[in-house]
């Protein structure tokens, strides 16, 4: 279980976010949705220690989540990456297993199967030696979308995963998304999207620098609810996904 508790952060001089409170167990997919600016990237870094907090607690398995960072994943912003950096789709991806062996032991043979099997489920095994820098954005994403699968963590912390991405990567971002939690997994996504990926969330937290709802997507995007995170009038329409009418 991921438990976050009155959670206060400032960032360079501002209340990032405070009195964040929420509670996440095994086999759920969570969606952060947010305007611009509201915090969303903030809470993941400092789930991560990444950014620190100034009052709250985070924890995982009733301990600081920063004693089980090892099998915690994170894919960042694809804006925070370095692609000019001369490094290969397979070093990308085996540095999730160089994480887990240490970084001055060479990696045998069951973490190259590994790497291998991570590639080959997101549909890039036939680039692992192209350098990331050459591939098209929704093949970047997939990149670290593997080396997350590669990590073999518990606790998936995804931070714009469909931002500039193609059709064929948001489905397989979908697909392995239920796998993940499936499998038990606590996965917890940070979007914009109001879409397809909208309605295989199993939460939605809304936040603007505190938690405004914390609900189905049925339940939490309301015209009310949205009016109290993005600030202005939103009017009611829906599309159907899964018969579920959903308020955009």
């Amino acid at each position: 279980m991921l438990e976050i508790r009155q959670l206060a952060v400032n960032y360079r001089g501002v209340n990032a976010l405070e009195q964040i409170d929420f509670r996440v167990d095994p086999g759920e997919l969570v969606g952060l949705i947010g305007p611009n600016g509201a915090g969303k990237s903030t809470l993941l870094k400092a789930m991560l220690g990444l950014i620190p907090a100034a009052h709250g607690t985070i924890k995982y398995c009733n301990c600081p989540l920063c004693q089980h960072l090892e099998r915690v994943a994170y894919v960042p912003q694809r804006s925070q990456v370095d692609w000019d950096y001369p490094i290969t789709v397979w070093n990308v991806v085996m540095m999730a297993r160089t994480r887990q062996l240490g970084w001055l032991r060479r990696p045998g043979a069951a973490a190259k199967a590994i790497v291998n099997e991570a590639l080959d489920r997101v549909g890039i095994l036939d680039l692992k030696d192209r350098r990331i820098g050459e591939l098209s954005g929704g093949q970047q994403q997939r990149v670290f979308l593997a080396r997350a699968l590669a990590q073999q963590a518990d606790l998936f912390l995804f931070d714009e995963p469909f931002t500039g991405v193609d059709k064929k990567t948001e489905a397989v971002l979908l697909e392995v998304f239920d796998e993940l939690r499936s499998a038990g997994k606590i996965l917890l996504v940070s979007t914009h999207e109001w879409g397809r990926s909208l309605s295989q969330l199993d939460r939605i937290l809304l936040i603007n620098h505190r938690l405004i709802a914390d609900g189905s997507p049925q339940q939490v995007m309301t015209p009310a609810n949205l009016q109290q995170a993005y600030g202005v009038s939103f009017h009611q329409h829906t599309y159907r996904d899964n018969s579920a009418d959903l308020f955009c």
